[in-house]
């Protein structure tokens, strides 16, 4: 399904992924890097380039915008959020985009990497996409579709509402966020800042899904500290933190209960990091579930299998510090569900049938959901995300900047 917006998305998703905006979680700093303010004063200068109203980049690091009024109807403030920053979990520097204009339907290479090759078989939705115009990343970085399509989208529909006055909609604040992707999107000064009565994250996948459910999320640190002493003279003193921390690792579910072994709405436990030395070793962890109940288990079994290597080896010391990360959407979501009705007849209304899948994941929504802002999800079209395999159709993009287009309108009703 073409769409008139096909080449400004597609001119945007090029100029905004060949940015490395990549985010650190273990940077102290707000953003955690530098870099992705490169983006964000790019997109302050868009943004008032097109007309939009009170442009401003935060000292918390998020851009944020006005789409001012059409209709004196007394709409709510609806916002329009995506983030700028890509994923640390591989390569995002020196992004090379490439487009593959009307795409055959066959197996699709990549010109840095002769032996990375994305299938109809491999991603059974590419199979869908015959014709259309696919956009990947070279074959030694992501692409950065995650979510700078998402600010492709937003920063089409806005330019369009502002260029096209006659188009009735209400008040809608924009918001460019950083550091989505390690959990810090969301800055505590946010929900009052954006000033909306509900949002939407442009933030997810395949056409037509509306997401309002997301994993709930924790962090888990677990620190050993061994005994540390000159290997030559070791004999009955060393306590080797790397091995304990290899014991806590191999005493945790392999079989169920991690990424690779779960599906649907089943939970996790996922080691993300194991970094130290025979002295001192760091673990961490993140632990998911659909249901608050779920999550907590999976952090109690967590500390009981660090009591246990404990137990073994009085010498060490093992500490276990989980901290909460996200709530799931749906629990704020489902006892107000306008936003997303609304958002499901307006995919309607472009002859695309909502899908309600849950979040194997999080977004910013789920925060500021959390935080009293209800903000459901929806697609932008974005495949095998954080890797070199991603890819999104332009034909996607186009179809979720319809979907903003008819939220703004029916908000106004």
């Amino acid at each position: 399904m073409r769409t008139d917006f096909d080449q400004e998305l597609e001119d945007r998703l090029l100029r905004y992924t060949a940015i490395d905006s990549q985010s650190d979680e273990e940077s102290p700093t707000q953003p955690s890097t530098a870099i992705q303010l490169d983006m964000q004063r790019l997109l302050v200068e868009e943004l008032t380039a097109i007309g939009a109203a009170d442009v401003r980049l935060t000292d918390y690091g998020a851009v944020l915008a006005t789409i001012p009024a059409t209709t004196d109807a007394k709409a709510p403030v609806i916002g329009f959020l995506a983030h700028v920053d890509t994923a640390p979990q591989f390569n995002a520097t020196g992004v090379k985009p490439r487009v593959l204009k009307n795409y055959n339907g066959g197996a699709i290479t990549y010109p840095d990497a002769p032996g990375l090759t994305l299938t109809p078989e491999g991603s059974p939705y590419l199979a869908t996409k015959a014709g259309h115009d696919i956009i990947t990343a070279s074959g030694t970085t992501l692409l950065g579709a995650d979510d700078k399509a998402g600010v492709s989208v937003i920063m089409t529909a806005a330019r369009h509402l502002l260029a096209n006055p006659h188009i009735p909609h209400g008040a809608i604040r924009i918001a460019f966020t950083p550091d989505e992707e390690v959990g810090r999107g969301v800055d505590k000064r946010l929900p009052a800042d954006l000033g909306a009565s509900f949002a939407y994250t442009f933030d997810g996948g395949e056409v037509g899904e509306i997401e309002y459910e997301s994993f709930s999320a924790d962090g888990a640190t677990v620190t050993i500290t061994g005994v540390s002493i000159h290997p030559g003279m070791a004999k009955g003193k060393l306590v080797n933190a790397l091995h304990l921390a290899a014991k806590i690792v191999q005493t945790l579910p392999q079989a169920t209960m991690t990424p690779e072994t779960t599906k649907g709405t089943e939970g996790f436990l996922h080691v993300t990091d194991l970094k130290g030395s025979a002295a001192e070793a760091v673990i961490k962890l993140i632990l998911r579930d659909f249901e608050l109940e779920g999550l907590a288990a999976k952090g109690e079994l967590l500390q009981q299998v660090c009591a246990a290597v404990q137990a073994g080896e009085p010498r060490a010391e093992i500490t276990c510090e989980i901290k909460p990360q996200y709530r799931n959407m749906r629990y704020w979501l489902e006892k107000d569900m306008t936003p997303v009705d609304l958002a499901r007849a307006a995919c309607r209304d472009i002859g695309i049938e909502p899908v309600s899948v849950p979040i194997r994941g999080g977004t910013d929504g789920s925060r500021l959901t959390e935080m009293g802002v209800p903000c459901p999800n929806i697609f932008t079209g974005m495949q095998n995300i954080h890797g070199p395999l991603e890819w999104i159709s332009v034909q996607d993009m186009g179809a979720a900047v319809k979907m903003a287009l008819g939220i703004a309108e029916r908000a106004a009703r």
